[in-house]
């Protein structure tokens, strides 16, 4: 009996000290709530009022289901460059009451844009008395005022880091009641309106608070802030500590730190005592902290943390302590490029656009950024740019232990109406939050580098720029500093970040490199970066386009809703196209690809080139809807790269082909110079690398070995060269080279076509439907009709900008920028190709066609007409468009070709031998066409 009263009192006092010390109230749960949208709170005093409706946080009012149904008055933040969706008929059936569905991005299921008031009543226990008390709001959308019962206690504005403020003079034991008026208006402080912190285009402007929301009681000294600066070359940490002292004189403290590795292989560590004396208020005490004789490093490879524990005591009393995470790491520039702990690394980057149609805002847990880098990682990746935005606390935490390299930026993309620079209070804005965010976030070993944010504008903005990068520079030297993502290129910068070294600018419609220049392997970027010193990452680069997935509709079970894909499916099923919606989705997603792995390929060809950032691995939802990624916004796949395929060209370690050209004739030789991009952990030793080339089949039809070698880290590592006759190839063939270095292997499309092609007799070729050409056909003979390059008729088709590469980033926002076509779809075994070897999708055998054609529209010519080759309209305007079809005309049989397959073909082999399998295809039976089609429909085809 006596040992259970034991037992009971030791409970009991348990229970009493744990009331006694309870530190934290979780406000999360149900609050009062009431939207304010004439801004009549304030003046009316509704902090002194009940509100009316109930809500629950953490949230958003659109996760409550609260706000305004969408229409066309909705007041949308974010830019809409094309506006038809307001005035043309054709839209007229998605502006009308229960059937609004927008083109440009997202739609909410509701959108509320104002202020909103959130109240809630809470009991303060009586040990609070006299002591510091914390508000803690992580993730506000926007700006949130503050009520302690009737009385103002503050105003926060950060949109990257947790509002934070000291009520200690609002709070005293007993009930108050919390009343948080929350307003994502655009104010006096302008980021821009498309700035991913707040914009439609991606989260959405959403009105609530998502994360940690808390009281705390702190003791009369408690620890604010801790910074740690790791030193891997001195093998110690600069430690600061921010110490804050509530009495109303000085205290003697003692600062006690211990650190110790995470994952159990680390050195037992020493703990650290110093004394200090606090004076009243904040005190920033500086320490040195002794990592050991082997501290272990952090990398991509090796992302190795430490936690450091910091207390403060006052004589034997601990009054408080705090951990801090980081890791020892040294990322620098070294010439024109990056290091990590004094190792060449390169930059593969992809943005992330703060795109979540679950919930329309970030995640704070860590384990769904876990999953999102691990998806990212898989792809070949070791870098993420957060594109205006700055994500939660988690997604650091996810990335420190995945080992990647973040690049932050504070909340703006000053541009499109708003300016830096200038003198507007987004000046003093982003000076403040970039000093919360390193504030919050420094430690991570994983924020590496940081901007004021993207592609500004402003008459002042360069000199801006350059003064918020020094003074960065000098302030906190564990990251590098650039100016804005995308330009200024200034000296002081510690890296570059243009859009220069890509495959295709804003503008450059079909002459860039990729639509037309023959097909090559052999160029790269080391002319653009040639006269910095400094490294440079190329900014957002691909933006390649494919084809929407109406399959994906049925994932938007969130708050956000694909209204804009019902739209594009509704009129390709009126264009009588709705069967063909997969293989466009398949097809055009084939040619995505291959521009992307063009695009990587070029950069890691550079010499002395820094990285690159994709745009992007996942689709971004908004202006216009730009369907760039071969990931879906739930960073899925859609069906036509695998993770491991697309890992072949974006890794660590990639083998790379110089190829000077991809079409050959079977008398010539392929030369291919082999050389790798090496950037893993360590060099490689005693490689042999291995080449193959196979056709079509599978079957391998030669072989070989390079030297063997050791491969340092770095790029343009030559490895060999491989030439191969080609005499033995007597038919038309696609060939495929891999070369494999290790466990790393890639490869390369070329196609080999015969020198000598037999004469095909019986069909006439003609670039117009002349007499001798209506002769044939009314006699029953066979014409070849091939369209000279730009004399299709405007009005059937001449005025589709058609090339060979995707869309670039799409057809709205871009203002209809060449090509706005997705590449060709094709059967393979039609026996018209038979002599042409190709998939159903585009490869580089189609760029010489794709630049020398026109995008027949076929239902003026026939309504229903079926193609050879299809060409893929963009999904805004899903036209039947067409390069190659056959038909009947009077008695006669007619091929149409919109590809110029006679001008120059001594100088275009696949010209040539299209030319040839057509003719070849003609001259056989099984040339019967069966649709008719007038005459005159198919002269309207061409100028006169």
């Amino acid at each position: 009996m006596k040992h259970f009263f034991t037992i009971l009192m030791l409970c009991l006092l348990a229970f009493t000290n744990g009331h006694a010390q309870q530190s934290n109230i979780n406000l999360a749960g149900n609050w009062q709530f009431q939207t304010d949208p004439l801004d009549k709170g304030i003046p009316e005093k509704w902090y002194l009022q009940n509100l009316k409706e109930q809500i629950v946080l953490p949230g958003s009012m659109t996760t409550n289901n609260k706000g305004n149904d969408v229409d066309v008055n909705t007041p949308w933040v974010g830019g809409i460059v094309d506006s038809s969706y307001f005035t043309k008929p054709e839209f007229a059936k998605y502006r009308e009451k229960g059937n609004i569905k927008v083109p440009f991005w997202l739609q909410p299921i509701k959108y509320y844009k104002g202020a909103a008031c959130y109240q809630k009543k809470v009991s303060i226990p009586k040990d609070w008395k006299n002591k510091p008390v914390e508000l803690y709001l992580e993730r506000c959308h926007w700006e949130t005022q503050i009520w302690i019962d009737g009385t103002f206690a503050g105003m926060r504005n950060s949109l990257g880091t947790a509002h934070v403020v000291d009520l200690s003079k609002f709070i005293t034991p007993g009930e108050h009641t919390i009343t948080i008026r929350v307003d994502n208006r655009v104010k006096d402080i302008d980021v821009g309106q498309n700035s991913h912190s707040i914009s439609d285009h991606t989260q959405g402007n959403w009105n609530g608070i998502i994360g940690k929301m808390t009281l705390t009681a702190k003791p009369d000294i408690y620890i604010d802030n801790v910074q740690v600066y790791p030193d891997i070359h001195k093998k110690q940490a600069t430690v600061e500590v921010t110490v804050y002292n509530s009495a109303s004189s000085a205290k003697n403290i003692q600062l006690q730190l211990q650190a110790a590795g995470t994952n159990g292989k680390a050195q037992s560590l020493k703990q650290h005592k110093q004394d200090f004396k606090a004076v009243p208020g904040a005190n920033t005490f500086k320490l040195r902290y002794a990592m050991g004789d082997a501290p272990l490093l952090w990398n991509e490879f090796t992302p190795n943390l430490y936690s450091l524990n910091v207390a403060v005591t006052q004589g034997k009393d601990k009054k408080d302590e705090k951990t801090a995470t980081f890791g020892m790491r040294e990322f620098k520039s070294e010439g024109t490029q990056f290091t990590i702990n004094g190792n060449l690394t390169f930059l593969r980057g992809t943005l992330e656009c703060a795109e979540f149609p679950k919930t329309g805002f970030p995640p704070i847990d860590e384990a769904s950024w876990t999953e999102i880098f691990a998806k990212i990682r898989s792809y070949g990746l070791n870098h993420v740019r957060f594109h205006s935005w700055c994500p939660p606390e988690a997604a650091f935490t996810a990335a420190d232990k995945l080992g990647f390299y973040l690049q932050i930026e504070c909340s703006s993309w000053a541009n499109q109406g708003a300016v830096i620079g200038d003198g507007k209070p987004l000046d003093k804005f982003i000076y403040q939050e970039s000093a919360d965010i390193v504030k919050d976030y420094g430690n991570h070993p994983s924020f590496c580098m940081m901007t004021y944010g993207n592609e500004p504008a402003g008459k002042n903005h360069v000199q801006w720029l350059t003064d918020f990068v020094k003074y960065w520079q000098a302030k906190d030297a564990r990251r590098l500093y650039t100016t804005g993502a995308g330009w200024p290129v200034i000296a002081e910068s510690d890296y570059n970040s243009t859009p220069d070294p890509r495959i295709q600018q804003w503008g450059q419609g079909t002459k860039s490199i990729i639509n037309s220049k023959a097909p090559s392997t052999d160029y790269d970027w080391a002319d653009i970066i040639k006269p910095y010193k400094i490294p440079t990452v190329s900014h957002e680069i691909g933006q390649w386009c494919v084809y929407p997935d109406f399959n994906e509709v049925s994932q938007y079970d969130g708050i956000l809703k694909a209204k804009n894909f019902e739209i594009f499916k509704d009129k390709l099923q009126e264009n009588g196209l709705g069967d063909l919606g997969s293989k466009f989705l398949y097809a055009s997603g084939k040619l995505q690809a291959l521009c992307y792995k063009a695009d990587i390929e070029a950069a890691l060809r550079t010499k002395g080139f820094a990285g690159f950032q994709l745009l992007g691995l996942y689709d971004f939802p908004g202006q216009g809807t730009a369907l760039v990624g071969v990931l879906n916004p739930f960073w899925k796949d859609k069906g036509y790269i695998t993770a491991t395929e697309y890992s072949h060209f974006c890794n660590d370690v990639v083998p790379l082909a110089r190829f000077k050209k991809l079409v050959f004739l079977n008398n010539e030789s392929m030369h291919a110079d082999i050389e790798i991009a090496q950037f893993s952990a360590a060099t490689l030793t005693d490689v042999m690398p291995e080449w193959q080339i196979k056709n079509d089949k599978g079957t391998v039809l030669f072989k070989g070995q390079l030297d063997k070698k050791n491969i340092p880290l770095g790029n343009t590592i030559p490895l060999g060269a491989i030439q191969q006759d080609l005499s033995t190839i007597k038919e038309p063939a696609m060939l495929t080279l891999t070369v494999k270095v290790k466990d790393y292997a890639n490869s390369w499309d070329f196609f080999v076509y015969p020198a000598q092609l037999t004469d095909v007799k019986d069909v006439y070729v003609t670039h117009t439907i002349d007499d001798k050409a209506k002769q044939l056909l009314n006699k029953g003979g066979k014409v070849l009709l091939t369209l000279k390059k730009d004399s299709l008729a405007k009005d059937m088709g001449g005025d589709i900008a058609i090339g060979f590469s995707s869309i670039f980033w799409n057809t709205a926002w871009t203002g209809g920028q060449p090509p706005v076509t997705l590449g060709i779809l094709c059967d393979p075994k039609n026996p018209a190709l038979a002599q042409f070897p190709t998939q159903e999708y585009s490869n580089f055998q189609w760029q010489d066609a794709m630049s020398h054609s026109g995008a027949i529209e076929l239902n003026k010519v026939a309504k229903g007409l079926q193609p050879i080759v299809r060409v893929i309209d963009d999904w805004v305007t899903a036209r039947s468009l067409g390069i190659v079809f056959e038909c009947k005309v009077g008695n006669g049989k007619l091929m149409v070709s919109g590809i110029d397959l006679l001008t120059d073909a001594a100088n275009r082999p696949e010209a040539k031998q299209l030319l040839y399998s057509l003719k070849k295809y003609m001259a056989q039976d099984n040339f019967k066409p069966s649709q008719p089609v007038d005459i005159n429909a198919v002269m309207a085809l061409y100028k006169k």
